[in-house]
């Protein structure tokens, strides 16, 4: 994926989302407010429990076993259902579960409401900070909140401003790990081209912005203050399933390939020196490097370490990651090919040395080398 691809990809999903949240508050301004707890609530819930639904249905269909993928589909489920007894309410009893119309959240739209924003955030939890998110931490993320909401209930002081903000102090702490997210996939990948921290980071701008609209409909008597949040939500629902389908999930990659790999010894039995002289006589004959698709597990076909320990190592004896220590040698490939064919385009070149694309070869040679490929081919 090239920097255009993802200078296009910002461009569609902020003219989008731009559109969504200001055709949405413009809508609002035009509907008597009688009609939204009558009508346009129910309609919007009815189609956000559609559009969960069916996204969960189409998820778990192609989930193939993808740890994320499931996640994912839970998540759907769970605003589904949720939005579903709404709607069911509405049919059978005529009694809405709640009132978007109010002039105060209740305590039930605060336990609801806030359990859904949770649950929004356990998809990029899990992309950021791969194979952390179990049972018991989940439950530990939600219990403070719930831990307020029986406080606000059982004390005379109105804590509903910091119910509402709790979800907003999750998203700061799961922004933290993106930089962390950044290092580990250097650590584990000799190419970062199909591995966008930029989606996740536009996913939780999404959750972000519903978050802030919820925190106005504590604080609003407004009645259209639901409104624009509908569409938000529906709007991430169907943005996310696009994501996950669509999206390449690096750590279910290391995962298969440690699945497809013999166990192999945690205990070093030889030297550091022997192992780099192995690793480097390997990458020498057999150039892995080529292949664009080449990770850290991958040496496991020469140096009998786990994961965690070959990242420890090329950390120790090459002072980098994984990832630049592979396109070290993609970069004197290039060289040694430049200079061999004077006339060798450079996108061939590129595509020769295990590149994903010429944009990429480009900007990781001038990182490498100190200037750019065709200024070394004039010097």
């Amino acid at each position: 994926m090239t920097a255009i691809t993802h200078y296009k990809a910002e461009i569609r999903f902020a003219v989008i989302l731009t559109a969504v949240v200001a055709l949405s508050m413009w809508a609002s301004r035009y509907i008597p407010d009688e009609y939204f707890d009558g009508a346009i609530t129910p309609i919007l819930m009815s189609a956000s429990t559609a559009v969960a639904l069916c996204c969960a249905w189409i998820t778990v269909r192609h989930s193939e076993g993808y740890r994320m993928r499931r996640i994912w589909a839970w998540t759907l489920l769970i605003w589904g259902l949720l939005d579903g007894i709404y709607v069911l309410s509405w049919l059978l009893m005529g009694k809405p579960v709640m009132n978007m119309g109010a002039y105060e959240i209740t305590t039930m739209e605060l336990a609801l409401g806030n359990l859904l924003g949770w649950s929004l955030l356990l998809f990029p939890t899990e992309a950021l900070r791969p194979g952390w998110l179990n049972a018991r931490r989940a439950l530990l993320q939600i219990l403070p909140m719930y831990v307020l909401i029986a406080l606000d209930y059982i004390l005379p002081v109105n804590l509903r401003i910091l119910v509402a903000l709790y979800p907003a102090v999750l998203i700061v702490l799961l922004l933290t790990h993106v930089r962390e997210y950044r290092l580990w996939c250097e650590d584990n990948f000799s190419s970062l081209e199909d591995i966008d921290e930029r989606s996740i980071i536009r996913y939780i701008f999404v959750g972000f912005l519903i978050v802030a609209v919820y925190i106005y409909m504590c604080v609003s008597h407004d009645h259209a203050r639901g409104f624009t949040q509908q569409w938000l939500v529906i709007f991430i629902l169907a943005y996310g399933t696009d994501l996950i389908l669509f999206r390449r999930d690096p750590w279910e990659q290391v995962w298969l390939s440690m699945k497809s790999n013999s166990p192999k010894e945690d205990i070093q039995t030889q030297s550091n020196e022997a192992y780099r002289q192995a690793l480097e006589e390997w990458m020498e004959k057999e150039k892995p490097y080529l292949n664009p698709d080449f990770k850290l597990v991958d040496l496991q076909n020469v140096l009998p370490m786990n994961r965690t320990y070959l990242s420890q190592f090329i950390h120790a004896e090459y002072g980098c990651s994984f990832y630049l220590f592979v396109n070290r040698y993609r970069v004197e490939e290039a060289k040694r090919l430049m200079n061999e064919n004077p006339g060798m385009k450079m996108a061939d070149v590129s595509a020769s040395c295990g590149f994903s694309s010429p944009s990429v070869f480009s900007r990781t040679f001038t990182a490498i080398a100190g200037q750019l490929p065709k200024d070394w081919v004039k010097n």
